[in-house]
């Protein structure tokens, strides 16, 4: 076994940038401790980059818990768990998780180069294939799309309101417009505004985030994990999706200690309902494109008057400036059109693209809003006022992209952990809405508080909503 030195080092400078660029005090809240050694097989320091996220929520919430006068709690972040919670970390005992891709989905080579068309949601399926004019068959699709220029296919099913990514080269994602929009933008943008109320919490060792009302309005993954770990701390957490959506088999794995409702926000009613939601929520968090809000009627101005002091945390796929801010987008995706993927096809003399083992944007971009919670948190305890914090999936693909993965130390097919061992489960059985399940024990503790949830993971819809004791 190599020594982990270097794993620790590597991950404890990747803490430090990442805490600066929550404008974080250079003296760190707490003593921050990295255990374990390994990593996931990647191109890129994925492992490193996970234990650095949860390590950076912890340290938010180390500052939080030090402004309510708790001594400098230690943090302790282990890596194995990190990176295994970067992946799945709901294990079901006797019942299948849904499958995690649509059978279409997926990379197909075009006439120049390779695409991926990302097709879980109906609505993005139909549009690729009306693009396409065939069948949902995937050798037909495969035969549809090698005919066409995979930028040519990536606009037009964007432009149908579906989800595309050509692959591109780093150096070219750099020299492309979107790609030097994106890189001017800083990795967490945040400010400050208008004065509100602090509400006063009896503060708790064991559960920090007790008493602290979050509203969550997000999607596949970033979001979902933001607010879980924001649920684990004792946040109460209501999430609102639209009628019918569905996650498939991410919805285990995100919605334990959360309660989730349903609003039509296109309604009258609804989006009333929602702004009665946010006027008694201390934080919104959401993942929705650019202008998505605004053209409901809920842009910043609006949520700021209903609920002055508002903690609002927002990330979208590809970035806040430039032509592509309001496009759709995931974290398979914006692999494809940053570079990442084309980066993993040539460490593996590959003849296809190679993404990163896990959703490593998504997962990373989560602990951030998390932190990014936090520290607005703390900023509104101090000074009174609230405070807006912006990234993107995209913008952290640039972060991580400056991490190679060190290759003396494990080479990109070698894994020096594997899948998740007895080991690294809790030893309760969580009992979800779909039957019991094995949940991995947490991978950070702040102090005398540890990740912990007071309820399953629950369907999406099978709450009212309300606040609870409302």
């Amino acid at each position: 076994m190599n020594d982990n030195s270097g794993e620790k080092l590597a991950a404890q400078r990747m803490t430090a940038e990442l805490w600066r660029a929550l404008d974080g005090a250079p003296e760190m809240p707490g003593g921050l401790e990295m255990a374990g050694e390994g990593s996931l097989p990647s191109v890129f320091a994925v492992s490193d980059f996970a234990a650095s996220a949860i390590a950076t929520a912890g340290l938010a919430l180390a500052e939080w818990s030090v402004l309510h006068g708790d001594a400098a709690p230690a943090i302790r972040v282990d890596r194995r768990l990190a990176s295994l919670w970067f992946g799945f970390s709901v294990a079901p005992q006797g019942w299948p998780l849904p499958p995690v891709w649509d059978a279409i989905a997926g990379d197909y080579r075009s006439s120049d180069g390779w695409i991926r068309l990302h097709t879980n949601a109906p609505h993005h399926r139909a549009a690729a294939l009306s693009v396409l004019g065939v069948a949902a068959e995937r050798d037909v699709v495969a035969a549809a799309v090698a005919g066409w220029n995979a930028d040519a296919l990536e606009a037009a099913i964007v432009s149908a309101g579906g989800c595309a990514a050509t692959m591109h080269r780093s150096d070219a994602w750099r020299l492309h417009p979107q790609g030097r929009a994106v890189m001017a933008e800083p990795l967490m943008h945040h400010k400050l505004t208008s004065m509100g109320a602090v509400p006063r919490h009896r503060f708790e060792p064991k559960r920090p985030l007790a008493g602290v009302k979050v509203l969550d309005l997000t999607r596949v993954l970033a979001g979902p994990v933001a607010t879980r770990f924001l649920a684990g701390f004792g946040a109460e957490v209501l999430r609102v999706d639209p009628p019918g959506w569905d996650e498939g088999a991410i919805v285990p794995d995100v919605t334990l200690g959360k309660r989730c409702a349903r609003l039509d926000l296109k309604s009258h009613a609804g989006c009333e309902r929602f702004k009665q939601l946010l006027a008694d929520a201390d934080v919104l968090v959401h993942g929705y494109r650019a202008d998505a809000l605004e053209a409901l009627g809920l842009g910043e101005d609006v949520r700021r008057e209903i609920r002055p002091g508002l903690i609002d945390v927002a990330h979208n796929a590809y970035g806040w400036t430039g032509a592509w801010r309001n496009r759709r987008g995931f974290d398979s995706l914006v692999q494809m059109s940053s570079g990442i993927a084309e980066a993993g096809m040539i460490a593996r003399t590959a003849g296809h693209p190679v993404p990163l083992p896990v959703q490593a944007l998504d997962h990373g971009t989560g602990y951030l809003l998390a932190a990014a919670t936090l520290r607005g948190l703390t900023l509104r305890a101090k000074e009174g006022r609230g405070s807006v914090w912006r990234t993107s999936l995209v913008r952290v693909a640039e972060f991580l992209k400056v991490w190679p993965h060190r290759a003396d130390e494990t080479g990109i097919g070698e894994v020096d952990f594997g899948e998740p061992e007895p080991d690294d489960f809790c030893d309760s059985m969580e009992p979800t809405d779909w039957g019991p399940a094995l949940r991995l024990r947490a991978p950070v503790t702040v102090g005398a508080a540890s990740m912990s949830w007071a309820t399953p993971a629950t369907r999406l819809g099978s709450s009212s909503a309300a606040w609870a004791g409302s």
